[in-house]
Protein backbone atom coordinates (compact mmCIF):
# COMPACT_ATOMS: atom_id res chain seq x y z
CA UNK A 1 0.00 0.00 0.00
CA UNK A 2 1.35 3.39 -0.96
CA UNK A 3 0.62 6.58 0.88
CA UNK A 4 0.49 8.93 -2.08
CA UNK A 5 -1.88 9.37 -4.97
CA UNK A 6 -0.32 7.86 -8.07
CA UNK A 7 -2.78 9.55 -10.45
CA UNK A 8 -5.70 11.85 -9.73
CA UNK A 9 -9.01 10.55 -11.01
CA UNK A 10 -10.49 14.06 -11.28
CA UNK A 11 -12.01 14.36 -14.75
CA UNK A 12 -12.31 10.58 -15.16
CA UNK A 13 -15.21 8.16 -15.16
CA UNK A 14 -15.09 5.29 -12.71
CA UNK A 15 -16.96 2.35 -14.15
CA UNK A 16 -18.10 -0.45 -11.88
CA UNK A 17 -16.45 -3.71 -12.89
CA UNK A 18 -18.97 -6.10 -14.42
CA UNK A 19 -20.56 -8.23 -11.71
CA UNK A 20 -19.78 -5.80 -8.88
CA UNK A 21 -22.03 -7.01 -6.03
CA UNK A 22 -22.41 -3.63 -4.25
CA UNK A 23 -25.97 -2.47 -5.13
CA UNK A 24 -24.93 1.18 -4.69
CA UNK A 25 -22.46 0.92 -7.56
CA UNK A 26 -23.43 -2.06 -9.74
CA UNK A 27 -23.28 -0.99 -13.42
CA UNK A 28 -22.63 2.64 -12.54
CA UNK A 29 -20.76 5.42 -14.29
CA UNK A 30 -19.29 7.84 -11.73
CA UNK A 31 -18.00 11.25 -12.78
CA UNK A 32 -15.02 12.07 -10.58
CA UNK A 33 -14.99 15.73 -9.53
CA UNK A 34 -12.19 15.73 -6.98
CA UNK A 35 -9.37 13.39 -5.95
CA UNK A 36 -6.50 14.43 -3.74
CA UNK A 37 -4.72 13.44 -0.53
CA UNK A 38 -7.88 14.24 1.46
CA UNK A 39 -10.01 11.75 -0.47
CA UNK A 40 -12.22 11.67 -3.54
CA UNK A 41 -15.65 12.91 -4.60
CA UNK A 42 -17.73 11.69 -7.51
CA UNK A 43 -21.30 11.51 -8.77
CA UNK A 44 -23.08 8.58 -10.36
CA UNK A 45 -24.51 9.86 -13.66
CA UNK A 46 -26.63 6.88 -14.70
CA UNK A 47 -29.09 6.28 -11.86
CA UNK A 48 -32.35 8.21 -12.03
CA UNK A 49 -34.34 8.67 -8.84
CA UNK A 50 -37.32 6.33 -9.27
CA UNK A 51 -39.85 8.54 -7.49
CA UNK A 52 -38.74 12.16 -7.21
CA UNK A 53 -39.58 14.65 -9.96
CA UNK A 54 -38.03 18.03 -10.58
CA UNK A 55 -41.23 19.74 -9.48
CA UNK A 56 -41.28 17.85 -6.17
CA UNK A 57 -37.64 18.70 -5.50
CA UNK A 58 -38.13 22.40 -6.22
CA UNK A 59 -41.34 22.43 -4.13
CA UNK A 60 -39.45 20.74 -1.25
CA UNK A 61 -36.73 23.40 -1.52
CA UNK A 62 -39.28 26.25 -1.69
CA UNK A 63 -38.02 27.35 -5.10
CA UNK A 64 -40.49 28.87 -7.56
CA UNK A 65 -40.43 26.97 -10.82
CA UNK A 66 -42.16 26.81 -14.18
CA UNK A 67 -43.57 23.83 -16.10
CA UNK A 68 -40.15 22.96 -17.56
CA UNK A 69 -39.24 21.11 -14.34
CA UNK A 70 -42.27 18.78 -14.42
CA UNK A 71 -40.43 16.10 -16.39
CA UNK A 72 -36.93 16.89 -15.16
CA UNK A 73 -35.07 13.77 -14.05
CA UNK A 74 -33.31 13.82 -10.70
CA UNK A 75 -30.30 11.53 -10.39
CA UNK A 76 -29.00 9.49 -7.46
CA UNK A 77 -25.35 10.47 -7.16
CA UNK A 78 -24.32 7.99 -4.49
CA UNK A 79 -24.90 6.84 -0.94
CA UNK A 80 -23.08 9.73 0.82
CA UNK A 81 -25.06 12.85 1.84
CA UNK A 82 -28.30 11.52 0.28
CA UNK A 83 -30.20 14.77 0.90
CA UNK A 84 -27.45 16.97 -0.60
CA UNK A 85 -28.45 18.61 -3.90
CA UNK A 86 -25.71 19.01 -6.50
CA UNK A 87 -25.65 20.17 -10.12
CA UNK A 88 -23.18 18.91 -12.72
CA UNK A 89 -23.30 21.49 -15.52
CA UNK A 90 -21.79 23.16 -18.51
CA UNK A 91 -21.22 26.92 -18.83
CA UNK A 92 -21.72 29.43 -17.42
CA UNK A 93 -19.55 28.74 -14.37
CA UNK A 94 -20.20 31.89 -12.30
CA UNK A 95 -22.52 30.41 -9.67
CA UNK A 96 -21.90 31.00 -5.96
CA UNK A 97 -20.45 27.55 -5.28
CA UNK A 98 -18.73 26.03 -8.31
CA UNK A 99 -15.87 23.57 -8.65
CA UNK A 100 -14.38 23.37 -12.13
CA UNK A 101 -14.00 19.71 -13.14
CA UNK A 102 -13.00 20.19 -16.80
CA UNK A 103 -12.99 23.03 -19.34
CA UNK A 104 -16.62 22.20 -20.15
CA UNK A 105 -17.86 20.91 -16.76
CA UNK A 106 -18.37 22.22 -13.23
CA UNK A 107 -20.05 21.05 -10.04
CA UNK A 108 -22.23 23.50 -8.12
CA UNK A 109 -24.41 23.15 -5.07
CA UNK A 110 -25.68 26.64 -4.42
CA UNK A 111 -29.25 27.86 -4.40
CA UNK A 112 -28.68 30.42 -7.17
CA UNK A 113 -28.08 27.77 -9.85
CA UNK A 114 -31.16 25.82 -8.74
CA UNK A 115 -33.32 28.96 -8.83
CA UNK A 116 -32.06 29.70 -12.35
CA UNK A 117 -32.70 26.14 -13.57
CA UNK A 118 -36.22 26.25 -12.11
CA UNK A 119 -37.16 29.04 -14.54
CA UNK A 120 -35.02 27.98 -17.54
CA UNK A 121 -32.28 30.56 -16.88
CA UNK A 122 -29.59 28.10 -15.81
CA UNK A 123 -26.92 26.36 -17.85
CA UNK A 124 -28.02 24.75 -21.11
CA UNK A 125 -26.50 21.41 -20.06
CA UNK A 126 -27.03 20.19 -16.50
CA UNK A 127 -28.10 17.32 -14.32
CA UNK A 128 -29.47 17.64 -10.79
CA UNK A 129 -28.13 15.00 -8.43
CA UNK A 130 -29.01 13.94 -4.89
CA UNK A 131 -26.16 12.50 -2.85
CA UNK A 132 -22.63 11.70 -3.88
CA UNK A 133 -19.95 9.05 -3.80
CA UNK A 134 -17.10 9.75 -1.43
CA UNK A 135 -13.86 8.08 -0.48
CA UNK A 136 -11.58 8.80 2.46
CA UNK A 137 -7.85 9.45 2.12
CA UNK A 138 -6.23 6.73 -0.01
CA UNK A 139 -9.46 4.66 -0.09
CA UNK A 140 -10.07 5.13 -3.82
CA UNK A 141 -6.37 4.64 -4.57
CA UNK A 142 -6.47 1.28 -2.82
CA UNK A 143 -9.66 0.27 -4.67
CA UNK A 144 -8.03 1.22 -7.99
CA UNK A 145 -4.91 -0.75 -7.04
CA UNK A 146 -7.17 -3.75 -6.33
CA UNK A 147 -8.80 -3.36 -9.79
CA UNK A 148 -12.22 -2.59 -8.30
CA UNK A 149 -12.90 0.03 -11.00
CA UNK A 150 -12.36 0.60 -14.70
CA UNK A 151 -11.53 4.15 -15.77
CA UNK A 152 -11.74 6.38 -18.81
CA UNK A 153 -11.89 10.15 -19.43
CA UNK A 154 -15.22 11.84 -18.74
CA UNK A 155 -17.33 12.58 -21.80
CA UNK A 156 -19.67 15.51 -22.30
CA UNK A 157 -21.74 13.38 -24.69
CA UNK A 158 -22.20 10.60 -22.14
CA UNK A 159 -23.02 12.94 -19.25
CA UNK A 160 -25.46 15.25 -21.05
CA UNK A 161 -26.61 13.65 -24.32
CA UNK A 162 -26.72 9.88 -23.85
CA UNK A 163 -29.86 8.25 -22.47
CA UNK A 164 -29.43 7.02 -18.91
CA UNK A 165 -29.81 3.33 -19.78
CA UNK A 166 -27.01 3.54 -22.40
CA UNK A 167 -24.39 5.51 -20.42
CA UNK A 168 -22.68 2.46 -18.87
CA UNK A 169 -22.34 0.57 -22.16
CA UNK A 170 -21.19 3.68 -24.04
CA UNK A 171 -18.58 4.48 -21.37
CA UNK A 172 -17.39 0.85 -21.38
CA UNK A 173 -16.84 1.15 -25.14
CA UNK A 174 -14.47 4.05 -24.50
CA UNK A 175 -12.16 1.68 -22.62
CA UNK A 176 -11.78 -0.97 -25.29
Amino acid sequence: MTDYISQSMKGQFLLAIPGLPDPNFAQTVTCMCEHNESGALGFIVNKVHPLLTGRELFDDLGIKCDKSVDKLEIYLGGPVQPSGVFVLHGPPFDWNESLKVADWLALSNSRDILEAIAVQKGPESFMIILGCAGWGPMQLDNELHDSAWLTCPISEDIIFSTSTELKYDKAMMMIY
